[in-house]
């Protein structure tokens, strides 16, 4: 009995789901410096029509056999266990140790799984702890999305230097999801009467200027934490949990088709 491992990836019809869903999101992320109106508007709506394609997107893979019943089982524990993790840090000056589990799950099983897990871990840690609110659309893709970039990451690239890019990436990421996370509160954060104040209908380029001093004088105190923490899991554990994740990932032979070869005497 012969058995090949290999990645999950999506489908050319999944695929087209999840760039509808990543456009919605995009537009609910970048309106700001885009925007013309008096008024701002209910950013919410795009948020959840993105969540609703994304959860097509699993039943895609599903119904495809995209996903097998071992790719399921495993994105099912990995899924709690990062819902788990989330709350032990409360958020706490980005002290988050979920970054590390996605991202290295990410790596081992591609950037398929690595959206997936990303997006529905985010949502059943929501669940669990109550964190269902007008974040939860922009938590949850922009967990997708680290997942995603994790899993494209070179896979030529061991040893040592995996750990040092690894370490780029959670740092990486951890700006990102800062980023995206102000994205998502700067318009209705400070009014409209301050320096760093989203201004309606105004030049882009000011806009930008603003959002970006908003980051840098709100978020650091999270983002950097957030970095030191995953990079600190990286280093220390980094090797152990990739070469556990490897080993489960050969062993259960992920969408492999079985070949049995008749053995003539």
């Amino acid at each position: 009995m012969k058995t090949t491992a290999t990645v999950i990836t999506f489908s050319r019809r999944t695929a087209l789901v999840l760039l509808i869903a990543s456009l919605f999101s995009a537009a609910g992320f970048l309106w700001p410096f885009f925007y013309e109106g008096e008024n701002l508007p209910q950013t919410q709506l795009f948020f959840w029509l993105a969540v609703g394609f994304s959860f097509v997107v699993v039943v895609l893979q599903v119904s495809s056999q995209q996903l097998d019943a071992k790719s399921i089982a495993l994105l099912g524990v990995l899924s709690a266990l990062i819902a788990a993790l989330r709350p032990l840090g409360a958020g706490a000056v980005g002290i988050e140790p979920m970054w590390f589990i996605l991202i290295l799950s990410a790596r081992v099983f591609g950037p398929s799984f690595g959206f997936l897990l990303g997006m529905i871990s985010m949502f059943v840690s929501a669940l669990l702890t109550g964190g269902i609110g007008p974040w939860l659309g922009y938590q949850v893709f922009a967990a997708a999305w680290i997942g995603l970039m994790a899993g494209f990451l070179p896979k030529a690239v061991r040893g040592n230097r995996e750990i040092f890019m690894l370490i780029i990436y959670a740092v990486f990421a951890a700006q990102v999801f800062g980023i995206l996370m102000d994205l998502q509160f700067w318009p209705w954060a400070l009014g409209s009467s301050t320096q760093l104040s989203y201004l309606p209908n105004g030049d882009i380029s000011e806009n930008i200027t603003r959002f970006v001093t908003f980051h840098f004088a709100t978020a650091m105190a999270w983002d950097i934490p957030r970095a030191v923490f995953t990079s600190a899991l990286i280093i220390f554990s980094g090797k152990p949990v990739l070469s556990a994740l490897r080993r489960t990932h050969t062993r259960a032979a992920f969408l492999a088709p079985i070949k049995f070869i008749e053995h003539v005497k």
